[in-house]
């Protein structure tokens, strides 16, 4: 039972809680109690003084702004105004309030506060929709378009937005990258030959490629009804993101053991089956390496792309708060930090259980 609970944990990337399953299981508790300690206790901690840190340099700079605008007013304004404006800032009046880093505090605040918009944005969509049901019905059975709700999105339905547009995009770096890498594998002219034009475009900023697929997007969809706004930041995300794939995917190929080639040939199967049979499953642990990059690096340049691009998401959520100057915007910015960097580590966890399926080559990292 301890063994099977010990592989699943490992199986689905979270080994750190080997040695507390050890250690209820009572085996070996000194090894085991400082294994706990350094692999879960420390962390925890770190935690703690991280939010400790935070609230002690929040409280810092807020102290140091609230010291400025109050010699500031002081200088302008004279004694008593001055005073006034520190009476406001210790009532806590958010309309005087210096706008700095945001404590811990304020950030669960905005959360809160991000939580109940989006109950009340799916409140009203729901009342939208049943208020259109009746006439959506007809308008369809006349063959005329459905009337479809056109206010402001939530937080989460910007989450939900991103998360569609990366997707889109590392499954365009997947179709992509993993056929050309392969033919790039099998030959080594082809792959000498092709070299410098994977080294050229791969460090090609996400603003280049934005404005390239914006380019030739804007001008295939003229006439066309499409949402050219997610089909511009899809492309440009698979584009920014495939090489890693295209370049692990061909050195896995070209590292095939040559022994299973020449089984292969022994075998006499054909070209298409040797690439399924043989040498993909021999390269996956490459493939997938790069894979997993591929959507580490999908997630992060979709953040700048949306943000440039003004596409609906969590880019554009964050330079839409950091344009609107409101009191809670620095915060509701960091919560949308620590969602991205939550979303990317799950995204990463997920391929590492998709790889350890699929390969026989295990990782844990």
């Amino acid at each position: 039972m301890k063994d099977s609970i010990i592989k699943g944990i490992k199986f689905i990337g979270l080994g750190f809680l080997e040695p507390l399953i050890r250690l209820i299981c009572k085996e070996e508790p000194k090894k085991n109690t400082k294994a706990v300690m350094r692999k879960i206790v420390a962390p925890i901690a770190s935690i703690f003084i991280f939010i400790g840190l935070w609230q002690l340099g929040s409280r810092s700079l807020y102290n140091k702004e609230a010291e400025f605008k109050i010699e500031a007013a002081t200088r302008n304004q004279g004694e008593e105004e001055a005073a006034k404006l520190k009476a406001c800032m210790e009532s806590g009046d958010s309309n005087c309030q210096p706008n700095t880093l945001p404590s811990p505090t304020q950030v669960y605040d905005a959360y809160q506060t991000l939580l109940e918009d989006h109950r009340q944005i799916s409140a009203d969509k729901e009342a939208f929709a049943e208020k259109t049901f009746e006439m959506n019905k007809k308008r369809v059975a006349q063959g005329k378009k459905a009337i479809t709700y056109t206010g402001r999105p939530s937080f989460v339905d910007q989450i939900k937005t991103s998360l569609k547009t990366v997707f889109a995009g590392f499954l365009l770096a997947l179709f992509i990258a993993v056929p050309i890498g392969i033919v790039l594998g099998l030959s080594e002219t082809l792959r000498g030959s092709i070299n410098w034009i994977i080294q050229i475009f791969k460090p090609v900023s996400p603003v280049v490629w934005l404005l390239l697929v914006f380019m030739i997007v804007k001008t295939l969809t003229k006439n066309s009804d499409s949402d050219s706004s997610f089909i511009i930041s899809f492309i440009s995300v698979g584009l920014c993101s495939m090489w890693a794939t295209l370049v692990n995917t061909a050195m896995g190929v070209a590292s095939v053991n040559t022994d299973y080639i020449n089984v292969a040939k022994v075998l006499r199967l054909r070209p298409l089956q040797k690439i399924f049979k043989v040498i993909l499953p021999a390269s996956l642990p490459l493939i997938f390496t790069g894979l997993r990059i591929t959507l580490s690096v999908a997630w992060m340049v979709l953040i700048a792309i949306e943000l440039l691009a003004q596409s609906p998401g969590l880019g554009s959520f964050v330079w839409e708060e950091f344009q609107n100057g409101a009191m809670d915007s620095n915060s509701k910015i960091i919560v949308a930090m620590f969602v991205i960097g939550f979303i990317g580590f799950a995204l990463d966890r997920i391929m590492l259980f998709i790889q350890n399926l699929v390969s026989f080559e295990k990782e844990t990292i």
